[in-house]
């Protein structure tokens, strides 16, 4: 390979990936063993194993993790996210220091966003799901959109790797609209939610499975099967979980190929004389305040969809590799928890217990909803699944006193199952993405501002999801049924940012081609899920990953051809 131009260190580097979760691990590690000079930039700093307090009980905190209101005054946004706790608050943004913007009367919820390496993969729910062909050539289907440029056919192998390396735990359903991965061992069923199940199949032809989780059931490459403790969000020393820190980027550093730079805010891609070639990125140290430039052969973006169009708005006028105006453009997310209903089973009871076992996975129903031959639904487009499950819990409301008041909250225990639902939301041209002219961060780098709501569609899909969840946990023989849908549910809160710089086959309506190589500038690649052309509506990280390792492949060939 061609050697690329060197920085001011005098280290030479062949591509720079900038973030380091889900991505940006699988990007470096992939090029890495390949023998490729790679440098590494991530605005945040390494965790150890004793970072992690999975194990650490309330009592033990300064504030027994009751100190909500306290982690809001630098944390005002970032303690939306059931994630941020006070375990782990530290692990994400200042939000004074790194702001953004909306428009009056539209929220959005900018959650989730770390300064740890292995970003969001340190907290995420490890849902881990494909996408299909109804996915990739919806818009085929149904007129909405444009399709993405590729089929399942072209992802499947990289599926395949992606979930051997990972270690998905679940059970196959020979079901089109998700395909089956390649599983661990599945994670057990309650006995309310083998009857659920059954009822579904049974009464409605539907099918719900257990999750498939980004946790082994198993041992893998040194890392021990899960043992329940349950709250992965604060950490995992026994590596469990899949998070990129200490898998991928692990891998990456190994080598001696990678080299990591913590607490890097990258804010502009650089371009040589020419204006046709990326040639490095400037970043900010946060500890400095320094600005440095780094150089290589090839960037790579993989900060977070917000995060990596945030950088391309800042690189030029009218934003970087824009010549289709797409950029910024087509915002999506998922309808998080937007309806659904809850039912209490007590014939199916489940002991429960404050010390464990604690399943980290629920269960998922696969979408229902405008499936193909089937009749299309009369009020929208595409459809959502259900999360949830069967949970076990205390009845602190039963009678007595004392010793007779204790024993009668565990002899009453309520079992109860819930489904949550996951909507997708169609991409609108006007729900985007820009740079406020107003607004900077602390290190002077100017802000987004964005500007989403929810549209006609997923308005009426939202209550179908309360008035079909409670139907089918009546005919389940469910008490006490609750259903619920929020139709001011905020945008965001799904964690699940998609499509600000979409993928597609026509450079006249999208920003990046197949191998997520931007169609302006043939060494810039935008690698997470801002290259999404549509949603779907399961979560997106396995997908994420599987597009990055087919991208890495590709970008390999053209680098050893010459083209970039």
């Amino acid at each position: 390979m061609a050697q690329a131009s060197r920085d001011a260190a005098g280290r030479t580097y062949d591509v720079i990936v900038v973030g380091s979760g889900a991505s940006g691990g699988w990007a470096a590690k992939r090029l890495a063993e390949a023998g490729v000079n790679v440098l590494m930039l991530d605005a945040g700093r390494a965790l150890t194993d004793a970072d992690y307090k999975e194990h650490v009980p309330a009592y033990a905190l300064d504030y027994r993790n009751r100190a909500n209101d306290r982690i809001r005054e630098t944390r005002s946004r970032q303690k939306d996210c059931y994630a941020c706790t006070e375990y782990n608050y530290d692990w994400f943004v200042n939000d004074n220091e790194e702001p953004y913007t909306t428009p009056n009367g539209k929220p959005f919820s900018w959650q989730g966003r770390t300064r740890v390496i292995g970003g969001r993969t340190n907290v995420w729910g490890r849902q881990s799901y494909r996408f299909s062909d109804y996915d990739f050539k919806a818009a085929s289907l149904d007129g909405h959109g444009i399709d993405w440029p590729i089929s399942y056919k072209d992802l499947e192998s990289y599926y395949d790797l992606v979930e051997d390396y990972v270690g998905i735990s679940g059970q196959a359903e020979n079901d089109p609209l998700l395909p089956d991965s390649k599983f661990h061992p599945a994670m057990g069923m309650s006995c309310a939610e083998h009857h659920v199940r059954g009822v579904l199949k049974k009464a409605f032809n539907r099918t719900l499975t257990i999750g498939r989780a980004a946790n082994i059931t198993k041992p893998l490459n040194g890392r021990a099967a899960c043992h329940y403790c349950g709250p992965c969000e604060r950490g995992c020393a026994t590596h469990s979980y899949f998070n990129s820190a200490f898998t991928t980027v692990a891998d990456a550093l190994k080598t001696g190929k990678c080299t990591l730079v913590q607490n890097a805010m990258v804010h502009q891609v650089l371009m040589d004389a020419t204006g046709k070639k990326a040639r490095g990125v400037s970043y900010i140290d946060r500890t400095t305040r320094q600005v440095k430039e780094v150089n290589a052969r090839v960037v790579i973006l993989a900060a977070q969809a917000l995060e990596s169009v945030r950088i391309m708005l800042n690189s030029a006028p009218g934003g970087l590799a824009n010549s289709s105006g797409a950029l910024g453009k087509y915002l999506m997310d998922h309808t998080w928890v937007a309806g659904g209903a809850s039912a209490e089973f007590p014939e199916h009871p489940t002991k429960p217990s404050v010390n464990g076992p604690n399943r980290p996975n629920g269960t998922y129903a696969i979408r229902f909803r405008n499936r193909p031959g089937e009749a299309k639904h009369k009020d929208f487009l595409r459809g959502y699944g259900y999360q949830g499950g069967g949970s076990a819990g205390f009845n602190f409301a039963a009678p007595g006193f004392g010793a007779a008041y204790k024993q009668a909250v565990k002899d009453n225990a309520l079992t109860e199952f819930r489904f949550a639902g996951f909507g997708e939301v169609l991409p609108y041209e006007d729900n985007h993405v820009s740079i406020d002219p107003n607004v900077v961060d602390a290190f002077g780098i100017p802000v987004l501002r964005i500007s989403m709501e929810w549209k006609e569609n997923e308005k009426k899909m939202i209550p179908d999801m309360g008035y079909a969840a409670a139907e089918m946990l009546e005919a389940a023989g469910g008490r006490n049924i609750r259903p619920f849908f929020f139709l001011d549910r905020v945008p965001g809160y799904g964690i699940h940012e998609m499509g600000i710089a979409r993928m597609g086959a026509d450079p006249k309506n999208s920003v990046l081609n197949q191998f997520q190589q931007t169609h302006d500038i043939a060494n810039l690649l935008v690698t997470d899920a801002s290259g999404f052309t549509s949603g779907g509506c399961q979560n997106p990280t396995l997908t994420i990953m599987a597009l990055t390792v087919r991208s890495m492949d590709h970008l390999l060939q053209e680098m050893k051809q010459g083209n970039v």
